[in-house]
């Protein structure tokens, strides 16, 4: 969500870490967005979020992805998302970028014909209004001709509690708090409509433990939607001191966090082997230098400098 990729924000990295800790998460949102059927039982393989642009002169720009992975199912296909707090004008731009590198990566030459597949792409809006459009587009006019592709657009303000659950969009409670930005003054002042804020959000961590003694979920998975709601709201209402204690309070926030730290060391502990060499030999493949990678392996995995040299 900074310009072009290069900076991030809280909700890139809440974005981003709901995919990586909590990946199965994705699938229903896919099916929400491209009309997919998955099961949630496939098999979902993330890229490296860095790709490094060519320049004109031989030197090479990073650019940030919010998302880039496959879903193995009857057939594989690959996806792009974008998390984006408002629409702006450098989406599409970036989109384009984003989406040539990707099909770069996957691509291939077989006699004489270099064969790129472009990823299936979309935003999710945490803010929108009556203007914001459902769809982009990008058109390409070549030598041989003119292709054109639609960019979904998810509205993330337009998901009521219940049909995030009844679709299993987990994925978006954490920016649920959205939803109610326009209404922080009101719930500041008045302590009805800040109890029924509060009431929201209770039935939120209700539904998530059912779904936990249903199996449905894990305990990690549960205390990261919690964590993960706090970080966004920290950002989004921290100019209201009542609307934070009150949505903390009934989401339960103190001790659900330092569960859900727990839970993450452990499971850091227990494996996240494989993902650390295969991000490692993609940026080997591209040249990186180690200390860059070194870098990125420690900001990604959250793991010390001697820990991430282990695996060079």
């Amino acid at each position: 969500m900074g310009e072009f990729g290069k900076t991030n924000t809280p909700y890139d990295d809440v974005f981003r870490t709901l995919l990586n800790d909590c990946t199965r998460l994705i699938i229903p949102v896919i099916n929400e967005v491209f009309g997919e059927r998955y099961t949630g039982e496939e098999e979902v393989i993330r890229f490296p979020n860095e790709h490094f642009l060519e320049q004109q002169d031989g030197k090479q720009e990073e650019r940030i992805t919010d998302s880039s992975f496959e879903i193995i199912g009857k057939e594989t296909k690959k996806y792009h998302l974008e998390c984006q707090s408002a629409p702006d004008s450098s989406m599409l731009v970036r989109f384009f970028e984003y989406d040539t590198q990707i099909a770069l990566d996957g691509g291939g030459i077989k006699g004489d014909m270099l064969t790129v597949t472009f990823p299936h792409s979309a935003v999710l809006y945490l803010r929108s209004n009556e203007k914001t459009p459902d769809s982009l587009w990008i058109r390409m006019c070549t030598p041989g001709g003119c292709v054109s592709y639609r960019i979904p657009v998810m509205k993330n303000q337009r998901y009521t509690i219940g049909e995030i659950f009844r679709k299993d969009l987990l994925f978006l409670i954490p920016f649920h708090i959205f939803t109610y930005e326009k209404k922080f003054h009101e719930y500041e002042k008045d302590p009805a409509a800040l109890g029924q804020l509060k009431q929201g959000y209770a039935q939120i961590r209700g539904r998530l433990e059912g779904l936990l003694h249903k199996g449905r979920i894990d305990e990690y998975t549960k205390c990261t939607m919690i964590d993960m709601s706090k970080k966004v709201l920290q950002h989004t209402a921290r100019k209201y001191k009542k609307v934070m204690e009150g949505v903390e309070d009934a989401m339960g926030g103190k001790i659900l966090e330092y569960e859900a730290k727990t839970i993450r060391n452990e499971a850091l502990r227990e494996g996240r082997e494989e993902g650390i060499k295969g991000t490692i030999s993609v940026l080997k493949g591209l040249n990186i230098p180690a200390s860059v990678i070194l870098e990125k392996i420690q900001e990604q995995y959250h793991l010390s400098l001697e820990d991430c040299r282990e695996y060079l």
